[in-house]
Parts: C-alpha cells; sequence; structure tokens
C-alpha cells in the first residue's frame, strides 16, 4: 500500500471532522443512546426468556437478584463512542435506515465492505450474529485490530480504478455479467466487476445485510465501489433459496459512481428508500425463480 493512499485518507477523514464537527456530540449521543437501548432489548430477552436458568445469571448475594454480563462487543463500543472524537462515516439519519432493519433481522449475518470508525457500532448492533468486514488496506486493519481485536476483517484487493467507470458500466448489458446470479460464473465468464480473491468467509456464508461503503472512490486513481456494488448484488441474487430476501445499503450515492452503479447493478426496482447519501435495496434470491429477469420491470 502505498503511502500516498494513507495520505489520502487522512486527508479525508480530516475533511470528514471539519464537514461535521457541529454535529458531532449529537450524533454520538445517538450511537450510544442506540448501543444502550439494544442492550436493553437484549437484557430484556435474556431475562425474560424461558430457556434461560435464573441461577445462571446470579451474581453473589442472597436477596433473589439477577443481572446479566454485559457483552464484550457492546461494552466495547459503549466505550468507544462515550470517549472518541472521531466522527462516524455516516450521519444519524443514515445510520438510522440500516439500525431498522438491524432491529429486526438481528442477530444476523452482516457483511460490510469496509473497516472504519463506525464498525464497532455495526458489530455491537449485531450481536450474537456475524459481523465481516473487507477492507483495501492492510496497514488500516493491523491499526483497528490493536484496537479492537473482536471484529472480524479480512484483507480484499481491487483491480479497477474510478477512471474506468465509464467502460465498466457498459457490463450491465454483457450476458457474462448478469445472464446468470452466480459469481463464480461471472467470474469464468470474464465479468471484470466480478471481485476475485474473496476471503472463503464470504463464500460460506448466507448474508442477510450488505453495507456497501468502501472502497476508496474519491480520487481517479482509486479503485471505486464499482465491483463492491456488483459482488454485493450478485450476492444476494444467489442467496439460498428459503432464506428470504438481502438487505443491500449503498453509502455515498451523492457520487457518480455510487450513484449509477447502484441504480444499474442492484436496480431501481429493488430501491426501497434513500435518506441522505444512503440507498437500501431489498433483493430477492433469483435462486428461487429460475429465470428471473436481473432487474425486474418497475
Amino acid at each position: 500500500m502505498s503511502s500516498s493512499v494513507h495520505v489520502r485518507k487522512a486527508l479525508h477523514l480530516v475533511s470528514m471532522k471539519a464537514n461535521k464537527l457541529q454535529s458531532f456530540v449529537g450524533l454520538r449521543l445517538i450511537l450510544v443512546a442506540a448501543l444502550a437501548g439494544f442492550l436493553v432489548l437484549f437484557s430484556a430477552r435474556t431475562l425474560f426468556s424461558p430457556s434461560t436458568s435464573t441461577t445462571s445469571h446470579l451474581r453473589g448475594g442472597g436477596d433473589g437478584t439477577s443481572c446479566s454480563k454485559l457483552p464484550s462487543p457492546i461494552a466495547a463500543a459503549l466505550v468507544h463512542y462515550a470517549t472518541s472524537n472521531v466522527t462516524p462515516q455516516q450521519t444519524a439519519a443514515e445510520i438510522g435506515v440500516s439500525l431498522r432493519v438491524l432491529q429486526s433481522r438481528s442477530p444476523c449475518n452482516f457483511l460490510v465492505f469496509g473497516l472504519g470508525h463506525d464498525s464497532p457500532m455495526w458489530a455491537a448492533l449485531n450481536h450474537g450474529g456475524r459481523t465481516v468486514f473487507l477492507e483495501e488496506d492492510a496497514t488500516w486493519i493491523a491499526s483497528v485490530r490493536s484496537k479492537h481485536p473482536g471484529l472480524e476483517s479480512y484483507h480484499v484487493t481491487y483491480d479497477t480504478r474510478l477512471t474506468e467507470a465509464d467502460e465498466l458500466i457498459a457490463l450491465r448489458d454483457h450476458p457474462g455479467c448478469t445472464a446468470q446470479p452466480d459469481l463464480a460464473a461471472a467470474t469464468e465468464a470474464d465479468c471484470r466487476l466480478a471481485l476475485r480473491g474473496l476471503p472463503a468467509a464470504f463464500h460460506e456464508t448466507e448474508w442477510d445485510l450488505i453495507m456497501v461503503d468502501a472502497p476508496t472512490g474519491w480520487t481517479p486513481e482509486a479503485p471505486g465501489r464499482m465491483g463492491a456494488i456488483y459482488t454485493a448484488g450478485m450476492a444476494a441474487r444467489a442467496r439460498r433459496p428459503g432464506d428470504g430476501a438481502t438487505d443491500v445499503f449503498v453509502h455515498d450515492v451523492d457520487r457518480t459512481v455510487e450513484d449509477t452503479f447502484s441504480k444499474a447493478f442492484l436496480c431501481d426496482a429493488y430501491l426501497t428508500e434513500q435518506v441522505g447519501r444512503i440507498r437500501h435495496f431489498v433483493i430477492p434470491s433469483h435462486r428461487e425463480k429460475p429465470g428471473t429477469p436481473f432487474c425486474p420491470l418497475n
């Protein structure tokens, strides 16, 4: 990883801090409140679950009261956001879009393209489920792991550049990319949008939620999110029949690539909501109905 990538990331983070400084305190309180609310729900489920032995929660004393141990991911996230001065990548309203889905589907399998300052929050909100982060910068992964060793993250590489976006959008009409809901088949057909070298965790899991908030995409030589958006859509289409639809979120849709590629490869017909810079798509398994068109008619 070149030093220029780290410089760009640092400059971008500084810019983000400057743009969001006024709303940071409120956002931080919202994050802490959301995690605390999740904790209350978790505790209520634990205390009132008929399958839970009351004695397993007793901690000394003879007054008959019980308490549940605070799950470590939630504890770590609460401390992190209560003490950190780093602004998360998304606004409170944007986070709320994914939070509503997580509240109804967690614990679940949650795949996130990108490892950032909001990663402890996503892992905590999906407590009991599996949250996996895919990150392009190996040095950044090491840095985050040193502070949050419980996060499951993997290094991935991208062979595209933002300058190729106009060429790659044309693959929407390429049969090798859209003929069937199979990422392996798309790879064999040399579809350049199909990400290669993904970790085993990606292939072995049926994903309930997928968040595309990476890789970098604000400079011409950056890889851009073309492949990540396409791959997220293909993973949703290829989901095992009977497991339901996949919620896919794309952040930064105010930018050209995120806007055009999400509409082209996740489909307008599957778009359910947009708040600020985030879009929420609900994509059904195409394996349940063979012959389903890549994008259904509106």
